[in-house]
This record gives C-alpha cells, structure tokens and sequence, in this order.
C-alpha cells in the first residue's frame, strides 16, 4: 500500500503539527510530521497487525533508498510513472532523462510519502494488480512532460500536465520554492521555530529534485 499525499497536507497536517510539537531533534520537519501522521494512522486502522512502513526519506546501510518511490507509486495503481521508455521515436538521443509519476486527479502537486508491507496477508490468484490511469497518453504529451521535469522543474509548470483539482497554496509553493538550507529561516518568520533549530533539510532536497515536494 503506497501513502500519498495532497496539496492541503501543508496546511490540515504540516503547519498544524508544527504549531503543536514544532521540530524535535535534527530530522526535516516534514518528515516529522509524516511520520508521525502514518504511525498515527497504521496503529489506529490496522490494530495488531504486523506492517512494515518504509518511508520515502530513509536509506538503506548502502544509502540506496529504502523502496522506489515512484515505481511503487505505478505498480499500486496510484499514479502512473512516466519514463523515457514509454515516448516512441525519442528525441533526446542519449541523453539523461528522469521519469515522473503523475496523478490522474492532482497531476503533479502530490507527494509520495510511504509504503505499507503486510507481513501477514497473503493473497490468491484473485488478486488483480491494479492498472495505474494513462493520463498522459500522446507522445506529444508525454515529452511535454519529460522535458518539463527535467529541464524547467522549478517553475511548476510540470505539475500541471492535466487540469488538478488541487494544487499547494501559495504558502507551502513559497516552503517548497525555498532553498532547503533556508526553510528554517522561513519557519521561523512563520513563528513555528525558536532561533536555536537548524533542521537537517538533506531529504527534502531529494523530494525536491525528484519535483514531489
């Protein structure tokens, strides 16, 4: 089970967790707060049930992420995972080009923020693997969206590759927008950080760079 979160996470879960418990330790505030937020929500929903959470900031011994996020994102049917390999008679030759997971209601303003494994259940060949919405579908399209990703990231306009019915406020594009190392300067203009806290911001800068903030 993938966990997912929307643009109104920032304002109905972040700055609410902020207000309350602030940034305990050196740890990235919005990892805090998811992980305390699915923590919350596994022991309340599936009560002595043995489930592993694997969250999207944590590494490995080989510093190798713990599960990839974006392919478990497609392979749960959650949001379809676009790569180079799915543009026929690419244009970029050899060159580099990141894939990104785009959701069929929000587009690109989501997050993909942990992955549920139940040790205890198994399934039968009933089981379906569900099939993720092609909400990209044309070529033209879909190197419309690569090309955005990986060469325009920063201004948004990725996000926006199908109409969302949601996107973050302005507040959480300026936390967002903000250069890691400075967010908890920004924080504290906010009122939610003493002068002393100086979060680790190192895996929020991952979720920037893959442009799921």
């Amino acid at each position: 089970m993938v966990v997912l979160s929307a643009p109104s996470m920032f304002e109905q879960a972040f700055l609410p967790f902020m207000g309350e418990m602030g940034c305990q330790g050196l740890c990235d505030p919005i990892d805090q707060c998811v992980k305390r937020c699915v923590s919350s929500a596994v022991s309340q929903c599936f009560p002595g049930q043995n489930v592993d959470v694997r969250y999207d900031f944590e590494l490995l011994p080989s510093r190798k992420p713990k599960f990839l996020a974006q392919t478990a994102a497609h392979a749960s049917g959650a949001a379809f995972y676009y790569q180079k390999s799915d543009v026929s008679d690419q244009p970029w030759g050899t060159k580099k080009i990141f894939g990104v997971c785009v959701h069929p209601s929000f587009g690109g303003w989501f997050a993909i923020r942990a992955l549920l494994v139940f040790g205890d259940v198994t399934v039968g060949s009933e089981m379906v693997q569900p099939v993720p919405s092609d909400c990209v579908p044309s070529r033209d399209g879909r190197i419309q969206l690569l090309e955005a990703f990986n060469f325009h990231w920063q201004d948004w306009s990725y996000r926006n590759i199908v109409q969302p019915v949601q996107t973050y406020s302005q507040k959480e594009r300026d936390y967002f927008s903000t250069p890691p190392a400075q967010r908890s300067a920004l924080l504290k203009s906010w009122g939610f950080l003493p002068e002393e806290s100086n979060p680790d911001t190192t895996s929020d800068t991952r979720i920037q760079v893959n442009g799921h903030g």
